[in-house]
């Protein structure tokens, strides 16, 4: 299987999915920088901004998980799983798996993999 399907629906799918992915991290990281500024200039509107950008790409990716389940291992599935994994790791509260139980199951099966548990995030030493 590869990682990018060659054309047509597939490839547009798994793009599609790389976006979300990579539309998650970005926004993450945003919103983390934004946090490490002096509180007296934090800009709270933008961290609502991007935790909104979070939550919706999660809402549109719990829609989809099922699919994403019955499918091949693509480029879109690996970004969505390093997203979701840098985010627990950044932000252990953001309580996303209540409101999202099939991209959590999904996310769960996926986090098994041997490629994602040896790229855990962790705290420098």
């Amino acid at each position: 299987n590869k990682l990018f399907p060659a054309s047509g629906k597939a490839r547009w799918r798994v793009l599609r999915l790389q976006a979300l992915g990579d539309g998650m991290s970005d926004a993450g990281v945003a919103r983390l920088l934004e946090t490490r500024r002096p509180k007296e200039i934090q800009w709270d509107k933008w961290i609502e901004r991007q935790s909104t950008v979070v939550a919706r790409a999660m809402d549109t990716l719990e829609g989809e998980a099922d699919a994403m389940a019955k499918e091949p291992v693509n480029i879109g599935h690996i970004a969505v799983g390093a997203a979701i994994g840098w985010l627990d790791f950044r932000f252990p509260n953001l309580g996303w798996r209540k409101e999202r139980p099939a991209l959590a199951d999904w996310y769960e099966a996926f986090a098994e993999r041997p490629s994602m548990m040896q790229t855990v995030p962790k705290e420098p030493a």
